[in-house]
């Protein structure tokens, strides 16, 4: 059974181990197929809808799946997701072009500077500390993006091997959701599926970053090298290198062969003890190489 997942780390903080490893997995492009449709029909046309950049889109959609599907920052809390959409689209010529203000998304800077949990709920407690239209902008458009998640998001199954690999995992290993997604929808679409059986913790971006669920959950429960990370960003790597403990890349474009390698190889020499060291530095060394740091149209 999943434990109930609540709007702080206490969940985390409470959580009691039954094995001596530790697995987390994100969610979202990791054991789903669901970055490219979340972010192509839900993410990108509330923030042209909602910040008012109807007339330069194509630029905005550009600049918004680079930043959120295919660079470096791919996986980032959506509110530095959207501030890094900003600053990268107020330096093209479009919007100046056709007499569009970006957004400054200063306000929305000092909500991430300010401690509080990047969510909806984060977001509402700061604003009414802090009032400011930019914030109150925020809120339309998070809440419509999760509207149109709800909506469309449907039917989107695990990637091939999520399901036998978790199963595999569970034998030896507590097993954990590591997401910045909401709680409400990682329960939906893991329940929807049948993988919420699968994993002893749901912990969404209402419980913190990546790196506050692997501090409260594992760090100092595990030895280090028996806690391990499955994700599909340059920032879940981060959160795993901080937090100290050890990262398999789900590599963005290979997917189905990521978990098959992680349910054939990866898993048995973590359990062995023998995945940190060249086979590891191996692997971050193919995932670093697939996401660029550059826009395309600074290329061009």
């Amino acid at each position: 059974m999943v434990q109930a997942a609540v709007s702080q780390a206490g969940a985390l903080d409470a959580f009691v181990p039954r094995h001596d490893f530790f697995v987390g997995v994100d969610s979202d492009g990791c054991a789903f197929d669901a970055m490219e449709i979340k972010h192509k029909e839900c993410f990108t046309p509330s923030t042209i809808k909602h910040w008012r950049l109807q007339a330069v889109s194509s630029a905005a959609r550009e600049t918004a799946e680079f930043v959120n599907l295919y660079s470096t920052h791919r996986g980032l809390n959506r509110w530095r997701a959207l501030v890094e959409v900003f600053d990268l689209l107020r330096e093209r010529p479009e919007p100046a072009r056709r007499g569009v203000q970006v957004p400054s998304g200063d306000a929305l800077r000092a909500f991430i500077a300010s401690g509080l949990p990047l969510s909806n709920a984060g977001l509402r407690a700061y604003a009414a500390e802090h009032p400011d239209p930019e914030l109150e902008q925020a809120l339309r458009w998070t809440e419509g993006v999760d509207a149109a998640i709800a909506d469309m998001v449907t039917g989107v199954p695990p990637f091939a091997g999520v399901r036998e690999t978790l199963a595999r995992a569970r034998e030896a290993a507590d097993v954990m959701v590591v997401s910045a997604t909401p709680v409400e929808a990682l329960e939906r679409e893991w329940g929807e599926h049948g993988l919420a059986a699968f994993v002893d913790l749901i912990a969404g971006q209402e419980m913190g970053t990546k790196e506050d669920h692997l501090r409260h959950a594992a760090v100092g429960r595990y030895d280090a090298d028996r806690v391990l990370l499955v994700g599909d960003a340059p920032g879940d790597r981060a959160a795993a290198q901080t937090a100290g403990v050890q990262f398999y890349p789900i590599v963005p474009g290979r997917e189905d062969e990521s978990w098959l390698r992680l349910h054939d190889e990866a898993l048995d020499r973590f359990f062995s003890g023998t995945y940190a060291g060249s086979y590891a530095d191996a692997l971050a060394a193919e995932f670093a190489a697939v996401l660029p740091s550059t826009p395309p149209w600074q290329q061009r």
